[in-house]
Protein backbone atom coordinates (compact mmCIF):
# COMPACT_ATOMS: atom_id res chain seq x y z
CA UNK A 1 0.00 0.00 0.00
CA UNK A 2 1.43 3.36 -1.08
CA UNK A 3 1.98 5.90 1.67
CA UNK A 4 -0.17 9.02 1.35
CA UNK A 5 1.18 12.55 1.35
CA UNK A 6 0.00 14.98 4.03
CA UNK A 7 -2.41 16.61 1.57
CA UNK A 8 -3.81 13.20 0.59
CA UNK A 9 -4.28 12.36 4.26
CA UNK A 10 -6.25 15.58 4.88
CA UNK A 11 -8.33 14.86 1.77
CA UNK A 12 -8.95 11.35 3.07
CA UNK A 13 -10.18 12.67 6.43
CA UNK A 14 -12.47 15.19 4.73
CA UNK A 15 -13.87 12.45 2.48
CA UNK A 16 -14.61 10.32 5.56
CA UNK A 17 -16.55 13.20 7.10
CA UNK A 18 -18.45 13.78 3.87
CA UNK A 19 -19.28 10.09 3.53
CA UNK A 20 -20.08 9.18 7.13
CA UNK A 21 -21.60 12.35 8.57
CA UNK A 22 -25.34 12.31 8.01
CA UNK A 23 -26.78 15.66 9.08
CA UNK A 24 -24.91 17.16 12.00
CA UNK A 25 -23.24 16.17 15.22
CA UNK A 26 -22.83 17.86 18.58
CA UNK A 27 -19.50 17.14 20.25
CA UNK A 28 -18.11 18.10 23.61
CA UNK A 29 -14.96 20.20 23.57
CA UNK A 30 -13.09 17.23 25.07
CA UNK A 31 -14.12 14.94 22.20
CA UNK A 32 -13.37 17.66 19.64
CA UNK A 33 -9.88 18.16 21.09
CA UNK A 34 -9.13 14.43 20.94
CA UNK A 35 -10.48 14.08 17.41
CA UNK A 36 -8.39 17.01 16.19
CA UNK A 37 -5.29 15.55 17.88
CA UNK A 38 -5.99 12.14 16.32
CA UNK A 39 -6.31 13.78 12.89
CA UNK A 40 -3.09 15.75 13.32
CA UNK A 41 -1.23 12.64 14.47
CA UNK A 42 -2.56 10.72 11.46
CA UNK A 43 -1.48 13.39 8.99
CA UNK A 44 1.94 13.71 10.67
CA UNK A 45 2.52 9.97 10.39
CA UNK A 46 2.33 9.30 14.14
CA UNK A 47 0.09 6.33 13.49
CA UNK A 48 0.20 4.69 16.92
CA UNK A 49 -0.59 8.05 18.54
CA UNK A 50 -3.46 8.46 16.09
CA UNK A 51 -4.87 5.03 16.96
CA UNK A 52 -4.67 5.59 20.71
CA UNK A 53 -6.10 9.11 20.50
CA UNK A 54 -8.88 8.00 18.14
CA UNK A 55 -9.97 5.35 20.61
CA UNK A 56 -9.92 7.91 23.42
CA UNK A 57 -12.10 10.17 21.25
CA UNK A 58 -14.61 7.37 20.68
CA UNK A 59 -14.74 6.64 24.39
CA UNK A 60 -15.10 10.31 25.29
CA UNK A 61 -17.96 10.87 22.84
CA UNK A 62 -19.83 7.56 22.98
CA UNK A 63 -19.20 5.81 26.23
CA UNK A 64 -17.47 7.83 28.96
CA UNK A 65 -20.38 9.89 30.25
CA UNK A 66 -22.80 7.02 30.24
CA UNK A 67 -20.29 4.57 31.71
CA UNK A 68 -19.33 7.03 34.44
CA UNK A 69 -22.97 7.37 35.46
CA UNK A 70 -22.89 3.70 36.41
CA UNK A 71 -19.30 3.34 37.59
CA UNK A 72 -18.79 6.57 39.54
CA UNK A 73 -22.01 6.78 41.52
CA UNK A 74 -22.08 9.86 43.76
CA UNK A 75 -24.08 8.13 46.50
CA UNK A 76 -24.13 4.32 46.12
CA UNK A 77 -26.66 4.04 48.95
CA UNK A 78 -29.16 6.18 47.03
CA UNK A 79 -30.48 3.17 45.17
CA UNK A 80 -34.26 3.45 45.64
CA UNK A 81 -34.98 4.12 41.96
CA UNK A 82 -32.89 1.13 40.91
CA UNK A 83 -34.58 -1.14 43.44
CA UNK A 84 -38.12 0.06 42.70
CA UNK A 85 -37.98 -0.18 38.91
CA UNK A 86 -35.00 -2.20 37.73
CA UNK A 87 -36.78 -2.90 34.42
CA UNK A 88 -36.53 0.78 33.45
CA UNK A 89 -32.78 0.71 33.99
CA UNK A 90 -32.44 -2.61 32.17
CA UNK A 91 -34.25 -1.18 29.13
CA UNK A 92 -31.96 1.87 29.12
CA UNK A 93 -28.87 -0.31 29.51
CA UNK A 94 -30.00 -2.60 26.72
CA UNK A 95 -30.45 0.35 24.35
CA UNK A 96 -27.00 1.73 25.18
CA UNK A 97 -25.44 -1.73 24.83
CA UNK A 98 -27.08 -2.02 21.41
CA UNK A 99 -25.60 1.35 20.36
CA UNK A 100 -22.18 0.29 21.66
CA UNK A 101 -22.37 -2.98 19.75
CA UNK A 102 -22.99 -1.00 16.56
CA UNK A 103 -20.07 1.38 17.27
CA UNK A 104 -17.80 -1.56 18.01
CA UNK A 105 -18.72 -3.37 14.81
CA UNK A 106 -18.38 -0.28 12.65
CA UNK A 107 -14.88 0.02 14.04
CA UNK A 108 -13.77 -3.60 13.74
CA UNK A 109 -15.44 -4.30 10.41
CA UNK A 110 -13.79 -1.33 8.74
CA UNK A 111 -10.67 -3.46 8.37
CA UNK A 112 -11.33 -7.04 9.51
CA UNK A 113 -7.78 -8.21 8.69
CA UNK A 114 -5.84 -6.19 11.25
Amino acid sequence: MKSMTEDEKWEYLVSLDETLLKGGVILSEWATFLIEDADMAFVAGAHLASIITSLAGVETHVLRKYRNKWVHVADPWDDDALLKSPEEHEAELEEMARRCAVALRRTIYTNPWI
